[in-house]
């Protein structure tokens, strides 16, 4: 008798762990530049945008049996985190960071265009994550204007389905690839020194 008590509790834990593996997640990216920034600007004012601009906060879904209870998005606070990596980028390359509205100041727009996870539709398990991001960046000094779209991607392979914190890994990875190219745009930083 408690053999089989027994039995029924793995299998329930069983069950329990198998629903939760495809849950949706909520992912908490924080993309770096990850290049060495050398500072050529002498001081000039930026203010500085950063905006989501995704026509769906939703990036794709991880997949398996139930594809539409498992989908992925960033959470609130990824936006602020990019924010703060442009900025502290632009101070390394020797910009002054001020407030919107600031008179004479050139300005940087930086929106999140495009954030992308796909898996195969075909089967249970989750095996390979196809990941994009997009960023399109606007530097406007008084009288020119310079507009670029950066994007990265990768794919991934597993043999199990990734957690959140894997998820956040790769998601992040991928994001910080498309971000360091906004800053390796030697057009961006000229038309900020103007």
């Amino acid at each position: 008798m408690s053999n089989r008590v027994g039995m029924l509790i793995v299998a329930a834990m069983a069950l329990v762990l198998v629903g939760c593996a495809h849950s949706p997640q909520q992912l908490n990216v924080q993309p770096k530049v990850q290049v060495p920034l050398n500072p050529v600007a002498r001081n000039q004012p930026v203010t500085v945008t950063v905006q989501d601009t995704r026509s769906s906060k939703v990036m794709g879904t991880r997949g398996g049996i139930y594809p539409d209870s498992s989908s992925l998005t960033i959470t609130d606070q990824s936006i602020p985190a990019i924010r703060l990596q442009v900025e502290q980028s632009l101070r390394q390359l020797g910009f002054v960071v001020v407030a919107e509205g600031t008179p004479n100041a050139n300005n940087l727009t930086v929106n999140l265009a495009e954030l992308s996870y796909s898996s195969p539709a075909d089967g249970a398990y989750v095996t390979q994550a196809d990941i994009g991001a997009t960023f399109a960046a606007e530097a406007r000094s008084m009288n020119q204007r310079y507009n670029g779209r950066y994007s990265a991607s990768a794919q991934h392979r597993f043999g199990y389905a990734p957690n959140q914190a894997t998820n956040t890994k790769l998601v992040t990875e991928v994001m910080s690839d498309a971000l360091t190219r906004v800053f390796r745009d030697p057009s961006i930083v000229q038309i900020l020194q103007q």
